[in-house]
């Protein structure tokens, strides 16, 4: 089936199969920025933005997202950039496995918060683990770049 939707602000349409998720159709359409690290939901590292809200790309079905924006980490490299730097000034930048799809997620954040509490932005990226750097250490990354205007 063919399956149409904005992917970065350009529109695509790529040929999938039926029960085809998100993740798959990207990584084989050379979008490699999306990663699949436990292909079950539970790590955040294939998160990506469905109409500007994270989603974690494993779970969700290609089909579902026809005319739908999608965006990568490619779509924002000016701000993930600056949230690179961050993570890096504040020792929370490590492996960089989870850090594509934890870049999304605080994008997303930014857009939602004005003010986020430690905890706010903590329950906001609860689903992107790390296990190579410190839960503080990324809060305090993410309260830096937010401050940014």
């Amino acid at each position: 089936m063919l399956v149409s939707f904005y992917l970065n602000d350009v529109k695509v349409t790529y040929e999938v199969k039926p029960g085809e998720y998100l993740a798959n159709t990207l990584r084989s359409h050379g979008v490699k920025s999306v990663r699949i690290g436990c292909n079950e939901s539970t790590c955040g590292s294939c998160t990506l933005l469905v109409e500007g809200k994270p989603v974690m790309s494993c779970s969700i079905l290609t089909a579902s997202i026809e005319g739908k924006h999608i965006t990568t980490v490619e779509g924002i490299q000016e701000e993930a950039a600056k949230i690179s730097r961050h993570f890096s000034n504040e020792g929370a930048d490590q492996c960089g496995f989870c850090n594509v799809g934890l870049a999304l997620v605080i994008y997303a954040l930014k857009k939602e918060y004005k003010n986020p509490t430690d905890e706010e932005i903590k329950n906001y990226i609860v689903g992107n683990l790390c296990r190579c750097s410190g839960l503080q250490s990324q809060v305090n990354a993410i309260k830096a770049y937010l401050k940014e205007e």
